[in-house]
């Protein structure tokens, strides 16, 4: 019900006189249900939840201060969705473009012939800051992909595949009670390490360097974590390297409050990496807004120039990565606050050997 007050609020303040919500974030975010089908309709006044007979009895359990529409047969959609603009006299409707394909865009303003106006800034705005609630729930997600994390290192060895290792991560998520992965686990180990998006793949996992990026979905809430790890004994160039991604780190987290911008964090961590003499191996952004998305505002990277608002949820995960040789990356996640911030990840940070 807070979430549809903002949004309601926000309708208000703006150009158009409802919005047609699409996107399954948005949904859950307006409505409180989440589903890949139906469509909400907000007004500053009105709340009305569109879906056929399969999610109808979840709808209305889940929607709070609006009404669930049923449709299908003689009164699909566009005829549905018709009815209610008609009746509340809306001649402006806001859309999320990022997600509106133009299939879509051209249907409904063909079904509904009035002012369709790109909206999908409203959204990106309010998300951006989370409440203490929300918080709260995110950080479960958290603890929850950490308690998974714990229970897989004691079994990860040589004689099993990044495949393996990435599946049972997965299915311990599920089995502790996770709803879905926020994305699939990267697993890559050895020179493999060096990439950083890398795919699992049937390699064994090899000596050296073992990075794993992992997150669940609990509640519709995402977590993100990564660890690396080592596989036997590492070289003094290798600690080096994570003794180095580890500082600029700490030095970004440090760095990170409500006013400053992204690329100020950023900078503040990427100049330490250079001055150790990693410069060009860091080649992705400090960090990312985390949500109901695992990559959503606000932007910790070079381009990151919007001053970071308290309440967001950001990652923080700098790395270096030498092709051919070994990657290494170390992420939290952290709560913005006026001053300073708050870490939510509860795990160690000094290089685990196995």
């Amino acid at each position: 019900m807070e979430n549809l007050k903002k949004v309601q609020e926000a309708v208000k303040n703006s150009q158009v006189d409802g919005l047609l919500v699409s996107s399954i974030e948005n949904k859950f975010y307006t409505t409180g249900f989440s589903s890949v089908d139906g469509v909400a309709l907000v007004t500053e006044n009105g709340l009305w939840f569109f879906t056929d007979s399969r999610y109808t009895e979840a709808a209305e359990m889940a929607v709070k201060g609006g009404t669930v529409v049923e449709v299908g047969g003689d009164n699909p959609y566009g005829k549905a969705v018709k009815k209610i603009v008609n009746e509340n006299m809306i001649e402006s409707l806001g859309f999320e473009e990022a997600v509106m394909n133009v299939a879509d865009y051209l249907v409904w303003n063909d079904r509904l012939d009035l002012t369709m106006i790109p909206m999908q800034k409203l959204f990106t705005q309010l998300r951006t800051s989370k409440s203490r609630e929300e918080l709260e729930a995110m950080i479960k997600a958290q603890r929850l992909a950490e308690k998974v994390f714990n229970e897989i290192l004691p079994i990860i060895s040589t004689d099993m595949t990044e495949k393996e290792l990435a599946a049972e991560m997965i299915y311990r998520f599920l089995k502790n009670g996770a709803e879905d992965v926020s994305f699939p686990p990267i697993v890559v180990s050895g020179p493999r390490s060096s990439m950083p998006h890398g795919v699992p793949t049937d390699h064994k996992i090899e000596k050296g360097f073992l990075t794993m990026d992992f997150g669940v979905k609990l509640n519709g809430w995402c977590s993100d974590t990564t660890r690396t790890v080592c596989i036997g004994k590492p070289t003094d160039e290798m600690r080096r390297a994570y003794n180095t991604v580890l500082e600029a780190q700490l030095i970004g987290i440090e760095r990170a409050r409500a006013g400053v911008t992204g690329k100020e964090v950023d900078m503040a961590a990427r100049d330490h990496i250079h001055s150790a003499g990693y410069g060009g191996r860091f080649g992705h952004g400090f960090g990312h807004g985390l949500g109901l998305q695992v990559h959503e505002a606000p932007t910790l990277s070079p381009s990151g120039d919007a001053p970071l608002p308290a309440g967001a949820v950001v990652s923080a995960e700098p790395g270096i990565y030498i092709p051919g040789e070994f990657g290494v990356r170390i992420e939290d996640v952290l709560y913005i606050v006026d001053g300073g911030c708050e870490n939510i990840t509860n795990l160690p940070k000094d290089l685990i050997i196995l």
